[in-house]
């Protein structure tokens, strides 16, 4: 067994059956991760356990050689190269099974159970929350197995929100340890990446800080001004935007609108393997007076105009509608409950290019992190309600000078 830092020890330690670890780079999270998946595989009988990376093949190169390297001598049969399997006898007198999987594949582990899973790079993970709490979090049901939460910070998205809950359940547990807790690593190694990076850049990779990811999209969001469980009671009318899907979630965001142009949006429903007549009968529990889907799928329109939703045309500018929505979240005209997380989670990760348009060209985002996003623009950029403007400026626009009286 390796020799843990004083800080992985800590982390070790740990009784509680969720552990959510927010560290900087090259903390050594992947020798904690292995030591740990050791530990369950060899002392609990018939454990199963799961490491689960962005990709199958970080996860072949991140700790597969040396899972593969350091159980050797107590593995049963051959290492399953392709499925990144292998068995080991425990210390029981049994044998135990360590699996690794990229998140891409995440809905293969649907319907079994698991001792011990190991998440790594939570941040970097696409539809989170769905599928942790739909694919992974019963898997854990039967044994009460526990898991194992770890990243570096990428903005203010779900590990955020993680990372947090230890707030309101006390199955969580956080802990938060920067590069420089790693005694391998010289300091001044980590003091010249600091003077290389921008001071964003390193406050997130190295400190392990909660930065607002660079090139955001939505950068006026600010969820302590946008996000609150204040609700909304004189709605005047309830829309709907959606944006269809079925490997990818399906996305229903319905928005109140007040007397003043204000959108309260207190719910979500994204949802994967969804059929278009399930989508429509979705949207219709919400009586809505109109619908603003997805314009890129038509034959997919007409079903839900059957059902008897009232579905209106949208526009396809992508940039313009991006720029209304970002200029209501200007003028804290959107209002989103906190239970809305993959909403959130959107805001805070959608992106632009890191290298920019050619010259005059429309700079768009990165079709990524967008499906709740995309419901949103449909439904607020096709509805555009008038905003009254200040007489002057109003005036001064249109080319007229007001005269009073």
């Amino acid at each position: 067994m390796a020799t843990l830092t004083k800080a992985q020890a800590t982390i070790a330690k740990a009784k509680n059956r969720f552990r959510v670890i927010n560290s900087g780079r090259r903390f050594g999270k992947t020798v904690l991760a292995v030591e740990e998946i050791k530990g369950k595989a060899l002392y609990h009988n018939d454990c199963r356990v799961v490491y689960i990376a962005p990709t199958y093949q970080q996860a072949r190169d991140i700790a597969w050689q040396m899972l593969v390297k350091e159980l050797k001598p107590i593995t049963v049969g051959k290492p399953n190269e392709s499925r990144l399997e292998l068995t080991v006898n425990n210390l029981k007198g049994g044998t135990s099974i360590i699996q690794l999987r990229g998140w891409e594949a995440v809905e293969t582990l649907r319907g079994q159970h698991f001792d011990f899973i190991v998440i790594d790079e939570v941040a970097m993970m696409r539809n989170f929350w769905v599928n942790w709490q739909e694919v992974l979090r019963p898997t854990l049901t039967d044994t009460r197995g526990e898991a194992m939460f770890i990243s570096t910070p990428r903005g203010f998205n779900h590990f955020f929100d993680l990372f947090n809950l230890q707030d309101e359940d006390k199955e969580f547990k956080s802990f938060h340890f920067t590069s420089y807790d790693n005694p391998h690593i010289p300091a001044d190694e980590i003091d010249k990446a600091k003077d290389q990076m921008t001071e964003d850049r390193f406050a997130q990779e190295y400190m392990a800080d909660f930065r607002k990811t660079e090139g955001l999209v939505y950068k006026e969001f600010n969820r302590d001004k946008h996000v609150t469980k204040k609700t909304e009671e004189n709605i005047n009318e309830t829309i709907l935007g959606i944006d269809f899907g079925y490997t990818n979630p399906a996305t229903i965001i319905p928005i109140g609108i007040d007397r003043d142009n204000h959108y309260w949006i207190k719910e979500e429903w994204y949802k994967t393997k969804q059929t278009t007549d399930q989508i429509a009968e979705q949207a219709n529990l919400y009586k809505a007076s109109k619908v603003y889907p997805d314009p890129a799928e038509p034959d997919r329109i007409q079903i839900l105009k059957r059902e008897g939703l009232n579905v209106r045309e949208v526009s396809k500018d992508i940039v313009a509608g991006v720029d209304h929505v970002r200029e209501l979240f200007k003028q804290n005209r959107i209002h989103i409950h906190p239970d809305c997380k993959n909403l959130i989670y959107e805001l805070e990760t959608y992106r632009y290019p890191e290298k920019k348009p050619e010259k005059n060209g429309e700079e768009k985002p990165v079709k990524d992190n967008d499906h709740a996003l995309d419901a949103l623009r449909y439904a607020l950029y096709t509805t555009k309600p008038v905003i009254e403007q200040p007489r002057d400026e109003y005036w001064e626009q249109n080319g007229t000078h007001f005269v009073d009286g």
